[in-house]
This record gives C-alpha cells, sequence and structure tokens, in this order.
C-alpha cells in the first residue's frame, strides 16, 4: 500500500477490442482473466469512446477532452501527424505532480511525447502480453513508498498485415505459427465462431473472426499475467484496474465508424479493497470521463482542472446511477486521407448523427477495405454488409436517427420522417450546445454551408 493510502492505478487499454468477451455473452471466446476481473468489479454495459479511431480515441483517454479540441483529429504516425497542442495536461503528468510515480508499455500513439510524460517507457513487443506484463514486475514491485500510475497498452487485437497465407487469407491479428512466450495458443474453428448481426456471415468473415479471436485470448492471458504480478507483489488490494479498448472491432461497419459497434466497448472497473464485486453498472459513460475519475479516485484533480468529460466515481458502485443518460461523440479524421467528420448525441432510446461532410463517399481504412471480409461481398454477390445495405454505408444523408430499442443495429434511419422533425431538431440543438462547449471548430459547418 502506498505510504499515503492513496490506491495504485492500473489502466489497462486493449487495440480494437470489441464487446467480445466471456462475461459480455459471447459463449466461444475464451476470456477467463477478463471474466474473472468482471467477478471482482464492476461491468460497464453503456461505455463509450468518443471516436473510433486509435490514436485520437487514445488522446481522450489521457487528457478528458474531446479530440477535436485539442489537436488530435486523426492518427499521429507516420505521415498523418497529428498531434495534441503542446498546452494540454495529460493524465500521467498531472498523476506525476501529484506525487505518483507513472510508467508506459506497449502502444502509445499519442504526440508529443513531452505532453504525454511517464516517469519510464518500458520497452517491449506489445504483441507479446505476457512477456510485457512480466517486463512491468520491477515497476510494480519497487519499494518506492509513492502510488503508482501503469498505463499498460497491448496491440492486441489489432490487424496485424502479416502474410495472409491461410485458407481464405484472413489477416493474421498478430497471430504467428510460432507463438509468444508464455502464452498458450487458443486457435478458433472458423464454423463457430460468433458472426455479430453487423457483420456477413461469410467464410471469409469467419476466418478473420477466429483470428481475431485468437489475438483477443492472447491478450486475455496478458492481462492475467498483469493481475498475477498485483497479487504477488501484494499490490493488488490498494490497486484501482481499468480495463477499456480504444475502439471497435477492426472491421467495416465498426472500427472508424460511430455507429455502436464501433464505440461501445468493454469497461471493467475493479476498486481497490474488496468492494463492488461481480456487479453491473448501466450509466452511460464516455472514455472522456476516463481522466477525471482517476484523478478522483488518485485525489490528484488540480484545482483548476477542466474537463470535457466528469468522475464517474460515483456511479460505479450503483447498477442505474442518475444523470447518465446521455454521451456525444466526435470522429473526424482516421487515416489523413480520410477526412468524414460526425457529430453523434446519444440517449438511451436514440442514436442522433450529423455527417458533415455527407457529401463525400464514406472512406475506408485501407487495411479495412483490402481484407477479405469487405473484398467477399462482391464474390458473393451481396449488396448488404450484415443488415446495412452497402450503398447506405458508403454513401450517407445529412442527418441519421436511430430508435435503438426497436434497431439496436442502427438500419432504419428515421431523420426525415416528419413525425420526428421535432427531435432531429432537438438534437440538432444539444450539438451545437455540445460544440459550443466544446470549443469545436467544426461547428462552422451548421452556418459556413
Amino acid at each position: 500500500m502506498a505510504k499515503d493510502g492513496r490506491p495504485n492505478v492500473v489502466l489497462i487499454v486493449s487495440d480494437d477490442h470489441g464487446l467480445d468477451l466471456g462475461c459480455w455473452g459471447n459463449p466461444v471466446i475464451q476470456t477467463p482473466n477478463l471474466d474473472a476481473l468482471a467477478g471482482e468489479g464492476v461491468r460497464f454495459t453503456n461505455a463509450f469512446c468518443t471516436t473510433a479511431s486509435c490514436s485520437a480515441s487514445r488522446a481522450v483517454i489521457l487528457t478528458g477532452l474531446y479530440n477535436h479540441a485539442i489537436g488530435h483529429y486523426g492518427h499521429a504516425h507516420s505521415y498523418h501527424h497529428f498531434s495534441t497542442f503542446d498546452n494540454t495536461r495529460t493524465l500521467p503528468v498531472m498523476l506525476g505532480q501529484a506525487g505518483y510515480r507513472t510508467a508506459h508499455i506497449g502502444k502509445l500513439h499519442v504526440v508529443p511525447e513531452s505532453t504525454y510524460r511517464f516517469d519510464q517507457f518500458l520497452q517491449w513487443n506489445p504483441r507479446s502480453a505476457v512477456e510485457m506484463a512480466d517486463k512491468c514486475w520491477n515497476f510494480i514491485a519497487d519499494k518506492d513508498p509513492r502510488p503508482f500510475f501503469l498505463y499498460w497498452c497491448s496491440t492486441d487485437p489489432h490487424r496485424s498485415g502479416l502474410a495472409q497465407d491461410l485458407p481464405l487469407t484472413p489477416d493474421r491479428f498478430g497471430n504467428r505459427p510460432e507463438g509468444y512466450p508464455g502464452v498458450k495458443t487458443i486457435e478458433y474453428d472458423p464454423k463457430k465462431v460468433i458472426v455479430p448481426p453487423f457483420l456477413p456471415d461469410t467464410p471469409e468473415c469467419r476466418a478473420e473472426l477466429a483470428q481475431y479471436c485468437q489475438s483477443v485470448s492472447r491478450l486475455d492471458q496478458g492481462v492475467g499475467r498483469v493481475i498475477q504480478i498485483l497479487r504477488e507483489t501484494g499490490r493488488h488490494e490498494n490497486t484501482l484496474i481499468i480495463y477499456i479498448s480504444d475502439n471497435g472491432i477492426a472491421f467495416p461497419e465498426a472500427k472508424t465508424t460511430v455507429y455502436d459497434a464501433g464505440l461501445k466497448l468493454p469497461c471493467i472497473v475493479k476498486l481497490p479493497g474488496r468492494r463492488a464485486a461481480n456487479r453491473t453498472g448501466d450509466a452511460l459513460i464516455t472514455w472522456a470521463d476516463l481522466t477525471p475519475t482517476i484523478l478522483d479516485f488518485a485525489d490528484a484533480t488540480p484545482k483548476d482542472a477542466a474537463f470535457h468529460g466528469r468522475s464517474f466515481r460515483s456511479a460505479i458502485e450503483q447498477e442505474h446511477a442518475s444523470g447518465w443518460d446521455e454521451i456525444y461523440a466526435s470522429h473526424t479524421f482516421h487515416e489523413v486521407t480520410m477526412y468524414y467528420p460526425m457529430r453523434v448525441v446519444r440517449t438511451r432510446k436514440h442514436k442522433f448523427i450529423w455527417n458533415i461532410a455527407h457529401g463525400l463517399s464514406f472512406p475506408f481504412a485501407s487495411d479495412l477495405w483490402m481484407g477479405p471480409t469487405w473484398q467477399s461481398l462482391k464474390r458473393h454477390g451481396l449488396d448488404k454488409f450484415g443488415q446495412r445495405p452497402v450503398e447506405a454505408y458508403l454513401h450517407r444523408p445529412k442527418f441519421e436517427l436511430y430508435d435503438l430499442e426497436a434497431d439496436p443495429f442502427e438500419v432504419r434511419n428515421l431523420a426525415d420522417r416528419p413525425e420526428h422533425a421535432a427531435l432531429v431538431q432537438d438534437f440538432c440543438d444539444k450539438l451545437k450546445r455540445f460544440q459550443q462547449q466544446t470549443k469545436d471548430p467544426w461547428i462552422v459547418k451548421w452556418t459556413h454551408e
């Protein structure tokens, strides 16, 4: 236990992991360690990223601010070159200033490093989940009396672009024939995987889902090893553990979109001590709420702090917390060539999307377009991707309105129906207020076009 009684914090972020866990009802995938973590804590059933793009989402996670307000509009790496404003205050820096020792391992994908500053940047293959956990042993076991913050970020189950030499040529999702040290390779039969309704049930899609599930199971073993190390070092009892994914599964209809398949994600919170075991909470929370929540637990919120999110600490032990019934999302880029700004307001019943660049075709991430799941449509003569017509996926109207209770997969757009005109106007007004409050540059599109 830290000398001052404050909890340690371990924030685990996976890469492109959707709601594919045993504890979320998938009967095929093997995730015993994440299921056990959910059994120790709280599983949030309405948790959302604010943009379904790796780099931009991670900027939100580590700042509590929407990415459109801090300049991190899309990917940071290579020629995309999006970067957080230098004067942005970030979670590791604020925790460090409050007396925490901090370390990061795995995928960071935000810049500049001086803004996202950690005491230690631990280096290891972010696909080798168990080895990556072991690399954190010395940091976790350190006798330093200060509490610690560990930001542990696997690259699984992101697509890998490795040689597609398997039947039906699926992406390998980081899997390799020789496996990884300390990991039991768990392979999946494509015929037995669960195909979610937003994906097409084709042999190619099933082959890719089998590889994806294998990658998730490797990730799960790394998470299990992190938790085992916390126990072995006597740190588990006084550690806040949060597990999330940065965005949805790396398939069309999910990643880079603002449909629920891209935004609605796992969130598991294990509290310090022995509280709130094996519970669920239905509060609508977003990744903009993570930094304020962690700072709240750490008693480290700067007096002049201003976040777009808010702490959900008080909602963790409530199954039905009041005042958590509406969230907002903001997507602008994925790759720099993928300009397609969308703003979203979502309630428990409705999803409203403003496609700001609706005159353009919806742009594809290169790996999703090249993947055999999308390419299989033409081969099989399909005009739908899952339940959505391909034409509706590629060419979108200015507004989309969905009744999530009657239409959970967001297929029947109600925005143009006269009986919903007042509701559309109400959501437009909500979006404008949201954009004003978060200093969204794209607010000018309401009047300039």
